[in-house]
């Protein structure tokens, strides 16, 4: 389509050159930023309302942009069944690390949230749910002890309350800023997630681009129904860095999705916008008595 506009603009261009002899210029057009946005995939330019309409789906190729948390769980939930749980919880600076009380406020004003996580009930056609979801807009979804407790809760409260748990990661790992702090969530949400486990309750884990790091060293990986979103950038370290350390040549695309389903790390890829049908259908198919959570 934009080869195609481009296309006639040169030949418009040269009809007025020649019949019309008359010289054509442009002058710059000062578009405001985020008007528009460039497809990663096909390059193209998308006017940010249509984005926004097809769910950040570019309508040219179908890659799938990153989504922010609320927009994410609005598209999943019932409308106006979700009840978000534990927004008070908050990073703190246990490491005293210049500037990152700013850094956290700027992502804070990026995603209108107060964590990199958003959390809470609803139901998905009826059926209730625990669910979460990481905002890449808020340092990149990075899991410090605040976004590690969170997710805890969440978990626990699934376990307590007998519910279905659906978590959606984006996250570029833990958070360096809190050192060791961020590196222990990766053991607390996983020890959590096997008393939920231990329970008979189902946990579908949902990969977004990108899920990285320690978030997909720990609950990322640790669904009973590993469900990878279409267009997702999936692993642990970058390419480079892993190339560096192994000394070896990588195969192409391996941490496409279609790579981690081919080698058994997901169980399917699933479109946005057959996700929410796709989780009720699972969610359904698991149901012990064939009743709503309530």
């Amino acid at each position: 389509m934009n080869d195609f506009l481009e296309h006639r603009k040169k030949r418009l261009e040269e009809f007025k050159k020649t019949v019309r002899k008359k010289e054509v210029t442009y002058k710059p057009i000062d578009i405001p930023e985020g008007l528009f946005f460039k497809c990663d995939q096909c390059g193209a330019a998308i006017y940010e309302k249509t984005l926004q309409l097809g769910h950040y789906i570019c309508p040219f190729c179908d890659f799938h942009f990153r989504m922010n948390a609320t927009s994410r769980v609005d598209l999943i939930v019932d409308e106006g069944s979700f009840e978000s749980l534990y927004d008070d919880i908050r990073s703190l600076n246990p490491l005293g690390i210049q500037n990152y009380e700013e850094k956290v406020k700027i992502g804070q004003e990026l995603s209108k949230l107060n964590e990199a996580f958003l959390c809470g009930t609803g139901k998905i056609v009826g059926i209730k749910v625990a669910i979460g979801a990481l905002d890449s807009t808020f340092m990149m979804g990075s899991m410090g002890s605040a976004v590690g407790e969170k997710v805890s809760r969440l978990i626990e409260y699934a376990t307590k309350h007998k519910l279905p748990l659906v978590i959606f990661s984006a996250s570029g790992g833990a958070r360096m800023q809190e050192g060791i702090y961020s590196l222990m969530q990766m053991a607390k949400t996983s020890a959590a997630l096997l008393r939920h486990d231990q329970e008979n309750l189902l946990y579908i884990s949902v990969l977004t681009n990108p899920t990285t790091g320690g978030v997909a060293a720990s609950f990322a990986s640790l669904g009973d129904i590993m469900i990878a979103e279409k267009s997702s950038l999936i692993g642990f370290a970058g390419a480079r860095v892993i190339k560096q350390t192994i000394r070896q040549d990588l195969p192409e695309g391996f941490q496409t999705d279609e790579f981690q389903l081919n080698h058994g790390q997901v169980d399917m890829i699933v479109h946005r916008s057959d996700m929410r049908k796709t989780l009720y259908q699972l969610l359904k198919l698991h149901q012990k008595d064939g009743h709503d959570n309530d």
